[in-house]
């Protein structure tokens, strides 16, 4: 009994250890891609872009903003920040035929005089007459 004791306290301070020899592994891994023009995120929440680092007193000169620098130990510097990719906006393929009409106005004396076929109002409305068409309109959806 004493000896199933003692190998399943032997097998926790094995996991114990090896857990933190990966994290150490993994910690001096990443704090070798540090370098200058690199950005990264602390331990607290900054974002930064990493200007200047100190081995001897293992401070990293961190860039917040430019020209607002922050000096933090070298061990707060937790992750590297990867550029994020743009996504790309699908195209919208219209389902009517709207989008043929686009920009072509009513004829001038007709109940929409001023509007594009697509609702857009001319860039000559007055504010009053903004007004009372967006008025008009809120009755029209009640």
């Amino acid at each position: 009994m004493t000896i199933l004791l003692f190998v399943m306290l032997g097998v926790f301070v094995f996991m114990m250890f090896r857990r933190n020899k990966k994290t150490q592994q993994q910690q001096a891994e990443l704090q070798s891609k540090f370098g200058p023009g690199v950005e990264v995120m602390t331990s607290f929440g900054l974002f930064g872009r990493i200007v200047e680092i100190d081995e001897a007193e293992n401070k990293v000169v961190l860039e917040l903003s430019p020209g607002n620098t922050a000096t933090v130990h070298r061990q707060a510097v937790t992750k590297i920040v990867e550029p994020v990719a743009a996504v790309e906006e699908p195209t919208v393929v219209p389902d009517d035929a709207s989008s043929l009409t686009l920009g072509k106005t009513e004829e001038p004396g007709s109940a929409v005089e001023g509007t594009t076929v697509a609702g857009d109002t001319h860039r000559t409305e007055t504010p009053d007459e903004t007004l009372r068409r967006l008025n008009d309109e809120g009755k029209k959806d009640s």
